[in-house]
């Protein structure tokens, strides 16, 4: 799997997962080198290493050590230009975004980005060859300690996870995987069964196996509508955040709908959808993204080489929908579908059943998949206190992983130390004012504290337990 991602760069879409560290001061440049030496390069050996072209037609490429290797070439100081705001950080990013690799040596870069504000930000580019987005997320913050001077990367994690015996159960094999429904089961007491024999058994097979099946025509048959965030990519990307807002404001209105976090979040990200399509003078229609799931258990250590294990579940966004509450309600039911749904399992064998293609088939399977969507969406839970990057406070953290082809649109929501902040990635062809969806969501999770405060109620007109639509 890791080699097809060398594979799938296209002038476009380049297979790169860029992260932000915003810091509250200037850290010394030499610790900052030192800890990257120390804690990623001498612990994963892929940061030291360059890709081999494949052998042949159908080989994939391998990777071996640079022999000309020099952290200097990857780790970097720079200062932003006037007047050091997020807008000029936003264009050094957006700068960087768009230039791929030396594929002679190590695929990734840190730069230590000074001038801005009073502070710094730590911009950090990997190939999406050396690992998944989360494990990247934990490597950057394994550069970081807590207060009391402990050092840890397994404080971060998705909404959508999946048990490691799950994961672990699955052979790499699609049609393996859509069989094995007794896996599924197992959260029953039925793991070893070789039949069944309750009623409630039964029928938690019937409804199991039809949500496979609903799960399969979603992914074989569904399509990206035509709205003002869908369209053909172009090599300049644009990036925009949020600022960061406290969590606890969105409580009252959790308790108020039932909602979780992440389906606050969610319902935001919609919002934010909704008003760009209606500035863009259109009907808003509902959108679709992919959302990864994590399938790595959170408290284990990374391995030494790295690499992608993930799963993938396609999330229609509610986007739609003009009320509130409303949205919230059904971005809540659609999240509480896919979590008790096998999609997750289905696509982690489908993701390992397409690294196995020749590359050229690799790239068309993944392109079917990923033209049904506008983009990737993350939604990660960063350590709940304050980190430090060689003494220097981690303010915030923002991440975004690559899109794949004809995708426009990568959204972050990563919630650190109490406060959530979003960053959208977009094309700069298809939408060039990323700003417009970061106002719109900011104003939706400011209208959603209000609504809490004030008590006002809203509610789902669905309560089927099939797909929603």
């Amino acid at each position: 799997m890791d080699a097809m991602w060398l594979q799938m760069d296209r002038p476009n879409n380049l297979m790169v997962v860029a992260s932000v560290l915003f810091l509250d001061g200037v850290p010394d440049f030499d610790e900052v080198r030192r800890l990257v030496r120390d804690r990623v390069v001498a612990r994963y050996p892929v940061f030291r290493q360059r890709p081999l072209p494949p052998r042949g037609p159908l080989g994939g490429p391998s990777w071996t050590d640079d022999a000309d290797f020099d952290l200097d070439r990857h780790v970097a100081r720079v200062v932003l230009p006037p007047p050091g705001d997020d807008g000029a950080l936003q264009s050094y990013i957006d700068e960087r975004l768009a230039l791929p690799f030396d594929r002679s040596h190590p695929l990734w870069e840190l730069h230590l980005v000074e001038g801005y504000g009073s502070g710094a930000a730590l911009v950090c580019r990997s190939h999406h060859a050396l690992a998944d987005g989360l494990a990247l997320a934990r490597v950057l913050l394994s550069l970081t300690e807590d207060a009391r001077g402990r050092v840890a990367d397994d404080d971060l994690d998705v909404d959508v996870s999946l048990p490691p015996e799950q994961t672990r159960a699955w052979p790499l094999s699609l049609a393996t995987s859509v069989l094995t429904v007794p896996v599924r089961l197992g959260r029953l007491g039925l793991r070893g069964a070789g039949t069944l024999t309750s009623r409630h058994r039964l029928a938690e097979a019937t409804r199991l196996a039809w949500r496979t099946a609903e799960v399969a025509a979603v992914l074989l048959f569904s399509s990206n509508p035509p709205s003002p965030l869908a369209g053909e990519p172009g090599p300049p990307k644009r990036v925009a955040w949020s600022e960061r807002l406290p969590i606890r404001g969105l409580t009252d209105v959790r308790r108020l709908s039932g909602a979780t976090l992440n389906d606050v979040l969610i319902s935001a990200t919609a919002a934010a959808l909704h008003t760009y399509q209606l500035e863009r003078r259109t009907d808003p229609v509902d959108l679709t993204t992919m959302v990864p799931v994590n399938v790595r258990p959170p408290d284990e250590p990374l391995p030494p080489e790295l690499g992608n294990e993930f799963a993938l579940v396609f999330l229609r966004l509610p986007s739609a929908l003009g009320a509130p509450l409303a949205r919230l309600a059904e971005s809540k039911r659609r999240m509480d579908w896919i979590k008790a749904s096998p999609e997750p399992v289905l696509t982690y064998g489908l993701i390992n059943v397409i690294g196995r293609l020749t590359p050229e088939l690799g790239r068309h399977v993944v392109d079917f998949f990923a033209n049904k969507t506008i983009g990737v969406t993350t939604n990660v839970h960063g350590p709940d206190s304050v980190r430090y990057l060689a003494g220097t406070a981690v303010t915030g953290v923002l991440g975004w992983v690559p899109g794949s082809g004809r995708q426009i649109l990568g959204i972050c929501i990563f919630t650190y130390a109490g406060n959530v902040q979003v960053g959208f990635l977009s094309d700069a062809s298809v939408v060039p004012d990323p700003e417009r969806l970061v106002a719109a969501f900011e104003d939706e999770l400011h209208r959603l504290v209000r609504m809490g405060r004030s008590g006002t109620r809203g509610g789902s007109r669905h309560a089927d337990g099939h797909r929603p639509t």
